[in-house]
Protein backbone atom coordinates (compact mmCIF):
# COMPACT_ATOMS: atom_id res chain seq x y z
CA UNK A 1 0.00 0.00 0.00
CA UNK A 2 2.74 2.14 0.81
CA UNK A 3 4.75 1.79 -2.45
CA UNK A 4 1.08 2.14 -4.54
CA UNK A 5 0.73 5.59 -2.68
CA UNK A 6 4.49 6.94 -3.47
CA UNK A 7 3.50 6.04 -6.80
CA UNK A 8 0.39 7.78 -6.91
CA UNK A 9 2.17 10.51 -4.68
CA UNK A 10 -0.76 10.29 -2.28
CA UNK A 11 0.84 11.81 0.83
CA UNK A 12 -2.38 10.80 3.42
CA UNK A 13 -1.65 7.29 2.73
CA UNK A 14 1.79 7.47 3.29
CA UNK A 15 1.28 9.18 6.85
CA UNK A 16 -1.75 6.69 7.32
CA UNK A 17 0.76 4.31 6.36
CA UNK A 18 3.70 4.63 8.12
CA UNK A 19 1.38 5.41 11.22
CA UNK A 20 -0.07 2.19 11.54
CA UNK A 21 3.28 0.46 11.59
CA UNK A 22 4.32 2.48 14.63
CA UNK A 23 0.95 0.97 16.56
CA UNK A 24 1.76 -2.14 14.96
CA UNK A 25 5.11 -2.16 16.96
CA UNK A 26 4.07 -0.55 19.71
CA UNK A 27 1.11 -3.65 20.02
CA UNK A 28 3.73 -6.40 19.18
CA UNK A 29 6.28 -4.60 21.77
CA UNK A 30 3.43 -5.12 24.56
CA UNK A 31 2.51 -8.75 23.41
CA UNK A 32 6.47 -9.36 23.30
CA UNK A 33 6.57 -7.87 27.38
CA UNK A 34 3.15 -9.67 28.05
CA UNK A 35 5.12 -12.89 28.02
CA UNK A 36 7.31 -12.36 30.44
CA UNK A 37 4.34 -11.76 32.57
CA UNK A 38 3.09 -15.01 32.40
CA UNK A 39 4.10 -16.44 36.45
CA UNK A 40 1.45 -17.27 38.73
CA UNK A 41 1.77 -13.98 41.06
CA UNK A 42 3.08 -11.56 38.24
CA UNK A 43 -0.79 -10.29 37.62
CA UNK A 44 -0.83 -9.55 41.52
CA UNK A 45 -0.59 -6.05 43.46
CA UNK A 46 2.69 -5.49 45.24
CA UNK A 47 4.43 -4.12 48.63
CA UNK A 48 7.87 -2.41 48.35
CA UNK A 49 9.83 -1.87 51.45
CA UNK A 50 12.44 0.62 50.76
CA UNK A 51 15.43 0.62 54.10
CA UNK A 52 18.32 3.32 54.28
CA UNK A 53 21.36 1.80 54.24
CA UNK A 54 24.40 3.14 56.43
CA UNK A 55 25.09 6.73 56.30
CA UNK A 56 22.75 8.10 58.38
CA UNK A 57 21.47 11.46 57.07
CA UNK A 58 22.79 10.95 53.11
CA UNK A 59 21.02 7.67 52.86
CA UNK A 60 17.89 8.36 54.36
CA UNK A 61 17.77 10.78 51.53
CA UNK A 62 18.04 8.29 49.19
CA UNK A 63 15.36 6.13 50.18
CA UNK A 64 12.49 9.20 50.00
CA UNK A 65 14.00 9.63 46.95
CA UNK A 66 13.32 6.54 46.03
CA UNK A 67 10.04 6.04 47.12
CA UNK A 68 9.20 9.06 45.34
CA UNK A 69 10.54 7.46 42.31
CA UNK A 70 7.98 4.65 42.58
CA UNK A 71 5.09 6.50 43.42
CA UNK A 72 5.78 8.72 40.69
CA UNK A 73 5.87 5.89 38.16
CA UNK A 74 2.44 4.52 40.38
CA UNK A 75 0.97 7.73 39.44
CA UNK A 76 2.24 7.85 35.41
CA UNK A 77 0.22 4.40 35.32
CA UNK A 78 -2.65 5.71 37.16
CA UNK A 79 -2.36 2.88 39.52
CA UNK A 80 -3.22 3.34 43.32
CA UNK A 81 -0.57 3.46 45.59
CA UNK A 82 -1.38 3.46 49.66
CA UNK A 83 1.53 4.55 52.52
CA UNK A 84 1.83 1.57 54.62
CA UNK A 85 4.28 2.36 57.11
CA UNK A 86 6.73 5.51 57.46
CA UNK A 87 10.13 5.53 59.85
CA UNK A 88 11.80 8.99 59.73
CA UNK A 89 15.39 10.11 59.05
CA UNK A 90 16.94 11.78 61.96
CA UNK A 91 17.47 14.88 59.89
CA UNK A 92 16.02 14.15 56.54
CA UNK A 93 14.38 11.68 54.56
CA UNK A 94 13.22 7.78 55.71
CA UNK A 95 15.00 5.22 57.98
CA UNK A 96 12.43 3.03 56.41
CA UNK A 97 9.16 2.83 54.72
CA UNK A 98 6.33 0.26 53.05
CA UNK A 99 4.27 1.44 50.03
CA UNK A 100 1.34 -0.84 48.34
CA UNK A 101 0.93 -0.19 44.56
CA UNK A 102 -2.34 -1.39 43.21
CA UNK A 103 -2.32 -2.28 39.29
CA UNK A 104 -2.66 -4.38 36.60
CA UNK A 105 0.24 -6.68 36.69
CA UNK A 106 2.19 -4.39 39.18
CA UNK A 107 4.14 -6.91 40.36
CA UNK A 108 5.18 -8.42 37.45
CA UNK A 109 6.41 -5.30 36.18
CA UNK A 110 8.06 -4.61 39.71
CA UNK A 111 9.47 -8.22 40.90
CA UNK A 112 12.76 -7.18 39.80
CA UNK A 113 13.40 -3.79 41.47
CA UNK A 114 14.24 -6.17 44.59
CA UNK A 115 17.58 -5.19 45.95
CA UNK A 116 20.29 -2.55 46.58
CA UNK A 117 20.62 0.63 45.19
CA UNK A 118 23.30 3.20 44.81
CA UNK A 119 23.23 6.84 44.60
CA UNK A 120 26.36 9.11 43.92
CA UNK A 121 26.19 12.66 44.04
CA UNK A 122 27.07 16.11 45.55
CA UNK A 123 26.10 15.77 49.12
CA UNK A 124 23.10 18.89 50.07
CA UNK A 125 23.96 18.19 53.54
CA UNK A 126 27.67 18.53 53.01
CA UNK A 127 28.95 21.92 53.93
CA UNK A 128 32.24 21.23 51.79
CA UNK A 129 30.18 20.16 49.00
CA UNK A 130 31.68 16.81 48.60
CA UNK A 131 31.18 14.07 46.14
CA UNK A 132 28.92 10.72 48.48
CA UNK A 133 28.17 7.29 47.52
CA UNK A 134 24.96 6.49 48.98
CA UNK A 135 23.05 3.08 49.09
CA UNK A 136 19.30 1.73 50.02
CA UNK A 137 17.64 -1.12 49.69
CA UNK A 138 14.15 -2.37 47.71
CA UNK A 139 12.11 -5.11 48.50
CA UNK A 140 8.81 -6.45 46.29
CA UNK A 141 6.78 -8.69 47.54
CA UNK A 142 3.39 -9.70 46.05
CA UNK A 143 -0.11 -8.73 47.44
CA UNK A 144 -1.64 -12.11 48.23
CA UNK A 145 -5.07 -13.20 46.69
CA UNK A 146 -7.45 -14.14 49.15
CA UNK A 147 -8.14 -17.67 47.87
CA UNK A 148 -4.37 -18.76 48.26
CA UNK A 149 -4.06 -19.99 51.61
CA UNK A 150 -1.31 -19.56 53.80
CA UNK A 151 -1.12 -21.38 56.86
CA UNK A 152 0.23 -18.79 59.67
CA UNK A 153 -0.22 -20.09 63.78
CA UNK A 154 -0.93 -17.70 66.29
CA UNK A 155 1.96 -19.43 68.45
CA UNK A 156 4.44 -18.35 65.82
CA UNK A 157 3.90 -14.23 65.89
CA UNK A 158 5.20 -11.90 68.39
CA UNK A 159 2.66 -9.00 68.10
CA UNK A 160 3.57 -5.61 69.17
CA UNK A 161 1.95 -2.16 69.15
CA UNK A 162 3.51 1.32 69.44
CA UNK A 163 2.52 4.66 68.86
CA UNK A 164 2.63 6.06 65.49
CA UNK A 165 5.41 8.86 64.33
CA UNK A 166 3.12 10.04 61.53
CA UNK A 167 0.74 12.63 60.89
CA UNK A 168 -2.69 12.32 62.89
CA UNK A 169 -2.99 15.13 65.59
CA UNK A 170 -3.55 14.31 69.47
CA UNK A 171 -4.97 10.49 68.53
CA UNK A 172 -1.38 9.23 67.41
CA UNK A 173 0.34 10.83 70.45
CA UNK A 174 -2.00 8.94 73.21
CA UNK A 175 -3.09 5.64 71.32
CA UNK A 176 -0.79 2.79 70.38
CA UNK A 177 -2.38 2.12 66.81
CA UNK A 178 0.57 1.15 64.99
CA UNK A 179 1.23 -2.49 65.10
CA UNK A 180 4.62 -4.81 64.58
CA UNK A 181 4.24 -8.54 64.18
CA UNK A 182 6.89 -10.69 64.03
CA UNK A 183 6.66 -14.38 62.28
CA UNK A 184 9.43 -16.36 64.63
CA UNK A 185 9.93 -19.58 62.36
CA UNK A 186 10.88 -17.40 59.39
CA UNK A 187 12.06 -14.01 61.37
CA UNK A 188 9.88 -12.01 59.00
CA UNK A 189 8.62 -8.42 60.31
CA UNK A 190 6.04 -6.67 59.02
CA UNK A 191 4.86 -3.54 60.51
CA UNK A 192 2.01 -0.68 59.72
CA UNK A 193 0.78 2.56 60.66
CA UNK A 194 -1.15 4.09 58.45
CA UNK A 195 -4.50 3.15 59.91
CA UNK A 196 -6.34 5.13 63.24
CA UNK A 197 -7.55 1.62 64.29
CA UNK A 198 -5.31 -0.96 65.61
CA UNK A 199 -7.12 -3.52 64.41
CA UNK A 200 -7.49 -1.89 61.08
CA UNK A 201 -3.54 -1.68 61.12
CA UNK A 202 -3.02 -5.27 62.34
CA UNK A 203 -5.32 -6.78 59.35
CA UNK A 204 -3.34 -5.13 57.33
CA UNK A 205 -0.26 -6.89 58.82
CA UNK A 206 -1.62 -9.96 58.61
CA UNK A 207 -2.35 -9.38 54.62
CA UNK A 208 1.60 -8.22 54.27
CA UNK A 209 2.83 -11.38 56.60
CA UNK A 210 0.74 -13.74 54.17
CA UNK A 211 2.13 -12.10 51.23
CA UNK A 212 5.78 -12.63 52.96
CA UNK A 213 5.43 -15.93 53.54
CA UNK A 214 4.13 -16.45 50.25
CA UNK A 215 6.87 -14.94 48.25
CA UNK A 216 9.45 -16.50 50.25
CA UNK A 217 7.62 -19.84 49.12
CA UNK A 218 7.19 -19.57 45.51
CA UNK A 219 11.36 -18.28 45.40
CA UNK A 220 11.92 -21.67 47.10
CA UNK A 221 9.94 -23.44 44.38
CA UNK A 222 12.22 -21.73 41.51
CA UNK A 223 14.80 -22.20 43.18
CA UNK A 224 15.51 -18.56 43.81
CA UNK A 225 17.10 -18.40 46.74
CA UNK A 226 20.47 -17.19 45.68
CA UNK A 227 18.66 -14.16 44.78
CA UNK A 228 16.66 -13.83 47.88
CA UNK A 229 19.78 -13.65 50.04
CA UNK A 230 21.16 -11.11 47.74
CA UNK A 231 18.43 -8.43 48.17
CA UNK A 232 18.88 -9.21 52.23
CA UNK A 233 22.65 -8.94 52.12
CA UNK A 234 24.49 -6.13 53.45
CA UNK A 235 23.11 -2.48 51.94
CA UNK A 236 26.69 -1.64 50.82
CA UNK A 237 29.28 -2.05 48.19
CA UNK A 238 29.66 -4.66 45.89
CA UNK A 239 25.48 -5.55 46.46
CA UNK A 240 23.96 -3.20 44.14
CA UNK A 241 22.03 -3.79 40.89
CA UNK A 242 21.62 -0.50 39.76
CA UNK A 243 23.69 2.99 40.30
CA UNK A 244 22.25 6.38 39.44
CA UNK A 245 25.09 8.84 39.21
CA UNK A 246 24.66 12.72 39.34
CA UNK A 247 28.39 13.42 39.81
CA UNK A 248 30.93 13.61 38.26
CA UNK A 249 29.13 12.28 35.42
CA UNK A 250 25.29 11.87 34.61
CA UNK A 251 24.62 8.24 34.40
CA UNK A 252 21.69 5.66 35.91
CA UNK A 253 23.05 1.97 34.70
CA UNK A 254 21.64 -1.41 35.95
CA UNK A 255 24.56 -3.53 36.43
CA UNK A 256 22.67 -6.68 35.43
CA UNK A 257 21.17 -5.71 31.99
CA UNK A 258 23.80 -3.14 31.40
CA UNK A 259 21.09 -0.54 30.39
CA UNK A 260 22.07 2.71 30.62
CA UNK A 261 20.19 5.72 30.53
CA UNK A 262 22.02 9.77 30.67
CA UNK A 263 18.79 11.51 32.11
CA UNK A 264 18.81 10.30 35.66
CA UNK A 265 16.46 13.15 36.33
CA UNK A 266 13.57 11.52 33.91
CA UNK A 267 14.34 8.30 36.05
CA UNK A 268 13.99 9.20 39.61
CA UNK A 269 10.70 11.25 38.33
CA UNK A 270 9.43 7.55 38.23
CA UNK A 271 9.79 7.19 34.32
CA UNK A 272 11.61 3.59 34.50
CA UNK A 273 9.63 1.37 32.14
CA UNK A 274 12.78 1.44 30.18
CA UNK A 275 14.85 -0.59 33.07
CA UNK A 276 12.03 -2.66 33.81
CA UNK A 277 11.38 -4.22 30.60
CA UNK A 278 15.24 -4.79 30.04
CA UNK A 279 14.93 -6.51 33.70
CA UNK A 280 12.24 -8.31 32.36
CA UNK A 281 14.15 -9.79 29.47
CA UNK A 282 16.59 -10.78 32.14
CA UNK A 283 14.26 -13.58 33.43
Amino acid sequence: MYELALEENNTNIQNEVLESIKNLRKLAKKNEINCFLSNESDSFDCYIEIHAGAGGTESQDWADMLRRMYLKWSDNKNYKSTLISEHKGDEAGIKSSTIKIEGDYVFGWLKKESGIHRLVRISPFDSGARRHTSFASIWVYPVVDENINIEIHDKDLRIDTYRSSGAGGQHVNTTDSAVRITHLPSKIVVQCQNERSQHKNKETCMNMLRARLYDFEIKKKEKENENTESSKSEIGWGHQIRSYVLQPYRLVKDNRSNFESSNPDKILDGEIDEFLEQSLYQT
